[in-house]
This record gives structure tokens, C-alpha cells and sequence, in this order.
């Protein structure tokens, strides 16, 4: 954890741009809460969406300063105490936690609504760090050797499943397997685990709630329940579809302000800003999106070890399933199973776990001319 005089030195280039883009995306992001929560009444008696989200960007800005400075080889030796903390707060969700919207997903710390799930995510990317620089292999991997980390994947994953949490423990499955094939996988094993998640899908569908069997019915037919379980997509659509080419204007939004727009600080913050922003303003985002995801991938090809370039890259495919999915829920193309926008959707843990992988990403790429000790 301690650092010499060449890595303090090495330390003070910080990546000003990476810190630029991601602070660029918060501040239109809490520019968008606030409409999104403009006309809501001033009877609730509750403090504003945007400024919580200031809060929780300022409460990230110190996670990221901590994840920065503190050696990420040392975090990394820690991996293991971290996934299973992470674990254990999974578990105390079901003795102690409290039940928002239908799901039991989140522990009550000093007044703060704490959800357990979204630490989880990069708690299982410092996991693989530590299993893989453990476990090097110079020829892809077969089968029986992911045996280990995968059940260490499917451990939070069944957690997340049984609260329920479908989006969220379908990113543990994604970002797992982003990072296990960008390390190479045996093309028979491939077969074989595919095979393997194909047969699993009737299992899944079993476990999962009435709500969510007919939230991804409704994907291939939202006209099916158009004022039900469909009028989440159907009302995401029609606000994006009305902004047109330069939008409607800020704050002038009739779904988001006429409160048509479900959820609207959270899963569906991008229908409203492309409302009021208009197919130019969507695309203006969605590039500075995709600018981050490059410029993390940078990170990640020019890491000092193999440790890092897992870190960096898990966080890379953490971004960009994340967009991916909530974009293309939002726009119709995808079911809607709840995630958040990177930086943008309301909410404390998510942007304190964003914020946190930011500051390991600055601090990887740091490091990378820093010589071996």
C-alpha cells in the first residue's frame, strides 16, 4: 500500500480526461433529473432527485480519490476479503433488508438506502483479477479450470435472482463472461458452456417472477397489456419518438412532465433527455458514452499486468453492458429488466460503485510505467 517516490511522482499525472468525461456525464445527468423530477409536488416534503444525486456524485468523488491512491495490486490482494464482504451483504438482504417496488434489494445504513447488488459488480471484477493473475494460463482456458470462478459467479448471481434483481444479475453473467473470453477460452469448452446456458434457460425461467415472465413476453408484443405490464416500453417509445430531431426543449417534455414516463430519474433518464434533446442531443450523448468506453479500453490495453488489464477491462464491459442494455430498453429493442445508465440514472450505490471503478481505472493507468518491485 505504500507508495516510493517515483510512484507519488507517477501519481500526480492524473487522467484529467477520463475525470472530465465522467463529470461531464454526471453534470448532464443531474441537469436531466432535475427536469425529470421538475413538476413533481412540493408537498412530498423530500429533498429534490437532483440534489441527492449531487450528493451521491460528491459522496463518489471521495470513493473514486480512495480507489485512486490506494496501490490497486494491494486491493486486488485483497479481492477475496472484498467478494465475500460483498456476499455476506447479500445475504443479510434477506434477514434484514427492506422491500421497495415488489424486491427486497437494499439494507438500511444511518438513514441511506443501501443496495448490496451494485458494490457486487465490481467486487466480482477484482475477484476474477485475483483468480486469473493466480491461475496465468498462456493457452486459452478449457472447461474444467473455469469450474472455480464460475460458481464464485453463480454464488451472487442466484443471490440477486432470488430478491428478484433479473438486470443486475444478468450483468454478473455478462461482465464475467466478457472478461473469461478477452483471456481466451478453449473453442470446445466454449460449445460446451453455451450448450450448457442454453439448457439452463428453462431453469431460469422457472425461478423467475410473474412480473418479470411477462415483462419479457411483452417485449416481442407490447400491445399485449398496454396499460400494464406493456406501458413502460409503449410511454418510453412515444418520448423519445416525440423529440424529434432537436427535441422539445428542457423542462418541456409532455411525457416526462405530464408524468406519462415511469421511473423517469432512473431506468428511463435517457427517454427523457432524448424528449427534450431531441435524435441530436440522444447521439451527442451517446457518442460522449462511447468516447468513455474507448478511452477506458485504452486503459485496459496499456495496463502494467494482468491484474490491472482484468480490472480495467471488466470495467470497460460493466460500462458498456450497462448502456447497451438500459439504451436499448428504453428505445423498444430490449426487455425492460432495470438497469441503470452509467452516470446518468438516479441512484446512490450505483454511482458511488461507478465513481469507485473510475478511480481504479485512473489509478491503473497511473501506474502502467511504474517498474516491477
Amino acid at each position: 500500500m505504500l507508495v516510493s517516490k517515483t510512484e507519488r511522482s507517477n501519481l500526480h499525472s492524473i487522467d484529467w480526461a477520463l475525470l472530465a468525461i465522467v463529470l461531464s456525464i454526471c453534470v448532464i445527468g443531474i441537469i436531466n433529473i432535475y427536469s425529470a423530477g421538475y413538476t413533481f409536488s412540493a408537498a412530498e416534503k423530500q429533498l429534490p432527485f437532483y440534489i441527492k444525486q449531487i450528493q451521491w456524485v460528491l459522496l463518489g468523488m471521495i470513493a473514486m480519490t480512495i480507489t485512486y491512491f490506494i496501490d490497486y495490486r494491494f486491493i486486488v490482494k485483497g479481492a477475496y476479503v472484498i467478494y465475500g464482504i460483498c456476499v455476506a451483504f447479500l445475504l443479510l438482504v434477506y434477514f434484514v433488508g427492506y422491500t421497495m417496488h415488489g424486491s427486497q434489494r437494499w439494507l438500511s445504513l444511518g438513514g441511506f438506502a443501501f443496495q448490496p447488488s451494485e458494490p457486487m459488480k465490481l467486487a466480482l471484477i477484482l475477484f476474477l483479477a485475483r483468480y486469473f493473475e493466480d491461475h496465468k494460463s498462456v493457452k486459452p482456458y478449457k472447461l474444467r479450470e473455469l469450474v472455480v470462478p464460475l460458481f464464485f459467479v453463480l454464488v451472487p448471481f442466484a443471490l440477486i435472482l432470488k430478491q428478484p434483481d433479473l438486470g443486475t444479475a444478468m450483468i454478473l453473467i455478462l461482465v464475467s463472461a466478457s472478461v473469461i473470453f478477452f483471456l481466451g477460452v478453449n473453442w470446445k469448452s466454449f460449445i460446451i458452456a453455451f450448450s450448457g446456458f442454453l439448457l439452463s434457460v428453462p431453469v431460469v425461467w422457472h425461478f423467475l417472477k410473474d412480473y418479470q415472465k411477462e415483462r419479457l413476453i411483452i417485449f416481442f408484443n407490447p400491445e399485449r397489456d398496454p396499460l400494464g405490464a406493456g406501458y413502460h416500453i409503449i410511454q418510453s417509445m412515444i418520448a423519445v419518438g416525440s423529440g424529434g430531431l432537436f427535441g422539445k426543449g428542457f423542462l418541456n417534455g409532455t411525457q416526462t412532465q405530464l408524468k406519462f414516463l415511469p421511473e423517469q430519474q432512473t431506468d428511463f433518464v435517457f427517454s427523457v433527455f432524448a424528449e427534450e434533446w431531441g435524435f441530436v442531443g440522444g447521439f451527442i450523448l451517446i457518442l460522449l458514452l462511447m468516447i468513455l468506453i474507448f478511452w477506458c479500453l485504452k486503459i485496459a490495453l496499456h495496463a502494467r499486468d494482468l491484474s490491472g488489464t482484468v480490472i480495467a477491462f471488466g470495467i470497460v464491459a460493466l460500462f458498456s453492458w450497462q448502456i447497451f442494455i438500459n439504451i436499448g430498453m428504453v428505445l423498444g429493442v430490449l426487455p425492460v429488466v432495470g438497469i441503470p445508465l452509467p452516470f446518468l440514472s438516479y441512484g446512490g450505490s450505483a454511482m458511488i460503485s461507478f465513481m469507485a471503478a473510475t478511480g481504479l481505472l485512473m489509478n491503473i493507468n497511473a501506474r502502467r510505467f511504474i517498474l516491477h518491485e
